[in-house]
């Protein structure tokens, strides 16, 4: 009995080591893309601009980060910014969902109590912020991050949308500048004709 319980002890202290040991992530995107290119698609070096809907031009908005991002992730499939000499509009919308989790058999009713959460963002309907408050009591747990990314491509000759993609990721990392590359990144998995249907991609990012 003893030697059993020192072996299972020396499993658990070896798991333990090599993931504190672990120097890096996985960013885990469920992704959907859909393109209809009015002819060829484009080509590397395609100029591009961004468009920004009216709730991410508010002061304060972050914006400014979500685009220097995504230039980064575009040029990594080809694409120029340059907003004169612009052949498409590229409009992106992020949005994170704070929920607080609480302990199991704090529920109401013996079951998973509900949290309280705050969620931020903007998207065609405007910026939102709500508030939700928890039901029972107990100590939360580490709150759960929920992301959704979309990014739209449209073509400024005919003004239609050309190529469409989103990710969604969710996971209890909050340093939300960290997760985004990653995201956008496997929106960006095979770029400009991705394949149909729900993709999960994985891209791993140091810790």
């Amino acid at each position: 009995m003893k030697r059993a319980f020192t072996t299972i002890f020396s499993i658990a202290a070896l798991v333990l080591f090599m993931s504190g040991c672990s120097t890096v992530r996985v960013v885990d995107s469920d992704v959907t893309a859909f393109y209809n290119w009015n002819g060829p698609p484009p080509a590397p070096g395609t100029p591009y601009r961004f468009e920004r809907l009216p709730s991410q031009q508010l002061v304060g908005s972050p914006q400014d980060a979500i685009e220097g991002v995504a230039r980064n992730a575009l040029a990594k499939v080809g694409l120029e910014f340059n907003p004169p000499a612009a052949r498409y509009s590229v409009q992106i919308v992020a949005n994170t969902q704070i929920v607080e989790r609480w302990p199991y058999d704090y529920g109401p009713y013996g079951g998973f109590g509900f949290g309280s959460g705050v969620f931020v963002g903007g998207g065609n309907r405007g910026a939102s912020v709500g508030l939700s408050f928890p039901i029972g009591g107990g100590i939360a747990e580490p709150p759960y991050f929920k992301r959704d990314l979309s990014l739209v491509m449209r073509d400024l000759r005919t003004n239609q949308v050309a190529f469409e993609t989103r990710a969604l990721h969710d996971g209890v990392w909050g340093d939300t500048l960290a997760v985004l590359p990653a995201m956008l990144d496997s929106a960006l998995r095979g770029f400009p004709q991705p394949p149909p249907g729900m993709r999960r991609i994985n891209v791993e990012i140091s810790r």
